[in-house]
């Protein structure tokens, strides 16, 4: 999974410094407003695509004395500043440019290299949407678009894929405004283009946070994950398996705590043996378990929570 997502970042930003430099180029030819909010726009791209890489360098740090839960949730956070960026140079910078155009518009000069850069830019964001749709494709299984997107923890492969698709559309979104000045011989609508665009790296910019900020907080495992850590705890001298809490540390890093009710008649020796079995064969069971606790307790369903649980009694 790490591979994959180093190559879809790898694929992003070998497309977006490219397109950058071209939109940046054209932009300084052309004069078009939309054009060099499409310029910023890739240029931000490409700065998240090398903060997301940092994370998860940073990610895959192993457990120390300071952080024994590791640094996994470094992904989260670095994915948290990349929604930041969208929204204040992407959409900030693109909606301040479009009103800046409106206002004091500027016919474009030789449009037929804008159009050319646009057409060029589509080209290289749809084969690195492409890269990025198969591997989230792969991952989301039989879930629905919407609800794998909604409760995935990659959070890389997901930033590249809805920045890219807002590229896509930031792209189309400038050709028509473009066509459209043209037509009009009036050039505001180029920067009716540039503040769209800005709205639309705006949406993009709180989804992402709102996704990260759920991440940084701490989400648990996928609910299918979850059934098969009670089927697999379940065992003979078990009398019931309570709640099992599970955290995301980064897409591969899950941490499980398992509440167990042994049979009284089992020794403290036997309990503990099959302690240590338990959470042996979970971790041979789902790989993306990393840590396990399996919590011994005569009556499983208390919540790890609940105080009767976590406090000694008075």
């Amino acid at each position: 999974m790490k591979a994959e997502n180093n190559r879809v970042l790898i694929v992003a930003l070998a497309a977006n410094l490219g397109i950058a430099v071209a939109k940046f180029v054209a932009a300084a030819i052309t004069g078009s407003s939309a054009m060099l909010t499409e310029g910023v726009h890739s240029l931000v791209d490409s700065t998240n695509q090398l903060l997301l890489m940092y994370g998860q360098k940073r990610a895959a740090k192993p457990a120390d004395a300071t952080h024994p839960a590791g640094y996994g949730r470094e992904l989260y956070f670095w994915s948290f500043v990349v929604a930041l960026l969208v929204f204040a140079l992407g959409a900030g910078v693109s909606v301040y440019e479009g009103v800046i155009h409106f206002l004091a518009p500027e016919p474009a000069v030789s449009p037929l290299i804008a159009y050319a850069v646009l057409a060029f830019a589509f080209l290289l964001e749809g084969g690195s949407t492409l890269a990025a749709f198969q591997e989230f494709n792969r991952a989301r299984g039989p879930k629905s678009w919407w609800r794998a997107l909604v409760s995935t923890k990659d959070a890389a492969t997901v930033i590249v894929l809805l920045e890219n698709g807002a590229a896509m559309a930031g792209i189309l979104i400038a050709a028509v405004g473009l066509a459209i000045s043209q037509a009009t011989g009036d050039p505001r609508f180029d920067g009716v283009a540039s503040v769209l665009i800005g709205l639309l790296l705006g949406v993009v910019a709180i989804f992402l946070a709102r996704e990260a900020k759920g991440l940084l907080i701490g989400e648990a495992a996928d609910p299918a994950l979850i059934d098969g850590i009670r089927r697999a705890a379940t065992r003979p001298g078990i009398m019931g398996v309570g709640e099992i809490m599970t955290i995301h540390n980064a897409p591969e890093q899950i941490v499980a705590a398992v509440n167990v009710d042994f049979d009284n008649r089992l020794s403290a020796g036997d309990v503990e043996r099959m302690v240590d079995e338990i959470e042996r064969d979970l971790q041979a069971a789902f790989p993306a378990i990393y840590r396990v606790y399996v919590r011994p307790h005569e009556d499983a369903g208390v919540k790890f929570g609940d105080a009767r649980g976590l406090l000694p009694d008075a």
